[in-house]
């Protein structure tokens, strides 16, 4: 009514049209969501890349084996590494997508990153024993393309993690312990890995996921009610523990705990500061 009296006062609004913003930087949130939850053996197309493997998710990586050859599909790491260098990866990377490779231990093993647009990266591995080179990162590169393509077409899996399961447990609750603070030192704080699933504190670190290895041949020791294996491997002191893997019938469930002598080789100091952190820890795991 207004605008009919003052003839010509009013101005019509036009809608511009929104710019195009482009291609959005894939983040590796985007890419697998919840880091928690990923099946990491969603993301390895096993009869393409290696027909036969047996795929064996664990909370933080997919390992697969068929004959000698083992590939791993992860874990996610967010630090940086002075061995990852470019090279021209033959096939199609989502837009703010990096593919790198590793020069390190390259004569027994081809390892390939995918680092996402916030920097953080996706570790894929081939080891086979060989010394074919090029065979290896065949399937390495395989393996990038095959986890591209889970991604890009939506087909990354989660775990569900069953009652009793370690893939419920939060690590670093189990190291925010008093009784942890001369292994690791009064002063210090957990800080989690990328998945939830890995935890350090000072020198005293905490890993939850599935046995995919052969037993360690190491007398075993009960500590805290549980039957134990405490060894030394370079600068660390290791103590684990595993218990059957509820949903996955004749795998086990590991806990790892390591502490680092930080003046050189580990030895029985050491290891019996990672058996007071067992000590601490055991009995807070959920039993099977």
């Amino acid at each position: 009514m207004l605008c009919a009296l003052l003839a010509g006062g009013c101005a019509t609004t036009r809608a511009e049209p929104t710019p195009d913003p482009g291609p959005t930087p894939l983040t590796a949130a985007g890419a697998l969501g919840d880091f928690g939850t990923v099946d990491y053996c969603s993301l390895l197309n096993v009869p393409a890349v290696a027909p036969g493997a047996v795929a064996v998710p664990t909370f933080e990586s997919c390992h697969a084996e068929a004959g000698p050859r083992t590939i791993l599909v992860g874990p996610l790491a967010f630090d940086s590494d002075p061995n990852l260098k470019p090279y021209d990866y033959p096939g199609q990377v989502p837009d703010g997508v990096a593919i790198q490779q590793s020069m390190f231990n390259d004569r027994s093993a081809c390892t390939r990153a995918i680092t996402f647009a916030d920097g953080n990266r996706l570790d894929l591995s081939v080891t086979d024993g060989t010394d074919d080179q090029a065979a290896r990162c065949g399937v390495a590169d395989a393996a990038v393309g095959s986890a591209l393509a889970a991604i890009t077409t939506h087909r990354v899996g989660h775990l569900t993690f069953p009652d009793r399961s370690w893939g419920r447990v939060a690590p670093c609750v189990l190291l925010d312990d008093h009784a942890l603070d001369g292994a690791a030192g009064p002063a210090s704080r957990p800080a989690t890995g990328l998945s939830g699933h890995s935890c350090i504190r000072g020198k005293v670190s905490l890993k939850l996921t599935v046995e995919t290895g052969e037993t360690v041949e190491t007398p075993p020791e009960t500590l805290s009610g549980r039957e134990a294996r405490v060894r030394v491997t370079g600068a660390f002191c290791l103590v684990d523990t595993t218990q059957p893997a509820p949903g996955l019938p004749g795998r086990r469930e590991l806990a790892e705990i390591s502490v680092v002598e930080t003046a050189g080789t580990a030895g029985d100091a050491t290891c019996a500061q990672a058996r007071t952190a067992a000590n601490a820890i055991f009995p807070r795991l959920p039993a099977p």
